[in-house]
């Protein structure tokens, strides 16, 4: 394939992790770090690092950060009108300025398919998932009768883990009817992601949503309907694939994650994180870009970064005198 940068330097240049003069070291999440502004702003730096399985690869995905930063706020756009959002700008392809919120401590995860981890856990024999019953008869990929949602714990260390509606409301996690307007709102985001999907040839599968408190409103954040966050088959041919038990053909990291579990890695104790070739990373790149160009209707362009430590400080910096 031929591209638009050269391979050997965005391999060699990608963001891994960052340090403003001035400010303090970040807090780093898994792909995103985020500097404190002031009381009400965040300063949010999407890196190239990849996940999976929990495990951060110890290679980076050239200008994944920026596919991923763009396409968040491609996808905030598309979903403003039925909650507010973090976003206050999006001033360099790397970079989001954020309402500060008070995270609620718990994945929201809708699916509509049978697939990734809720067909591992069927294959293994068992029919309930965080609370919802499956019906048996079901193949990998499968539609479910109508979309589900499967919570997990937001982990500080270690493996996030499912937990069901009942069980948040036991513990008192999140009270019962702010988990309602949680679950409202994550139905209606599920519908408009299908909804833009399918304009473009694309099902949405299955994604997960983070929402937080804002002025005492509840607030979209993180992401939303990225590959980071959410899984996607094509929508031609899906028919057809289901049929034959072809496997279906999609946009998401499920496909890095088959890749380590064929290099014998699957987050457990004992196993060793294999490296990612140069070879593999462009391939993890393509597939980013892809869906960028499949979801937005545009080609990414890439943006050139050179001393970005520099360039976030004069980003932040005006942000530090606001109240």
């Amino acid at each position: 394939m031929k591209y638009s940068f050269d391979t050997s330097v965005a391999l060699d240049n990608c963001i891994i992790d960052t340090q403003v003069d001035g400010l303090p070291t970040p807090y780093k999440g898994k792909v995103r770090e985020v500097y404190p502004l002031n009381k009400q702003t965040l300063g949010i730096v999407v890196t190239d690092r990849i996940s999976a399985f929990d495990y951060i690869m110890n290679q980076a995905i050239p200008f994944k950060g920026q596919i991923l930063n763009q396409l968040a706020k491609f996808s905030f756009d598309t979903v403003q009108d039925i909650m507010p959002t973090h976003i206050i700008d999006v001033p360099h392809p790397n970079v989001t300025i954020a309402k500060k919120c008070v995270p609620i401590p718990i994945e929201i995860v809708i699916r509509g398919y049978l697939t990734g981890h809720a067909w591992r856990v069927y294959k293994s024999g068992l029919r309930m998932l965080c609370g919802v019953s499956l019906p048996d008869g079901l193949k990998e990929h499968d539609r479910l009768p109508e979309p589900i949602l499967t919570p997990a714990t937001k982990a500080t260390e270690g493996h996030d883990e499912d937990i069901s509606e009942a069980e948040i409301l036991e513990q008192q996690i999140v009270p019962l009817e702010l988990w309602e307007e949680i679950k409202a709102k994550a139905f209606k985001l599920f519908a408009r992601g299908t909804e833009v999907a399918a304009k473009q040839g694309l099902i949405l599968v299955d994604t997960k949503y983070e929402m937080g408190i804002f002025n005492g409103e509840l607030t979209l954040i993180d992401e939303v309907h990225t590959t980071d966050s959410s899984r996607y088959f094509y929508a031609d041919g899906y028919k057809e694939r289901q049929t034959s038990a072809a496997g279906q053909k999609q946009l998401s990291k499920e496909f890095l994650r088959e890749w380590l579990m064929e290099h014998d890695f699957q987050g457990l104790d004992g196993q060793t994180l294999p490296d990612l070739p140069d070879s593999f990373r462009l391939e993890v790149y393509d597939r980013y870009a892809e869906l960028y160009k499949m979801l937005t209707g545009k080609d990414f362009q890439p943006h050139h970064v050179e001393g970005f430590n520099e360039t976030l400080r004069n980003i932040f910096i005006p942000y530090l005198t606001k109240s």
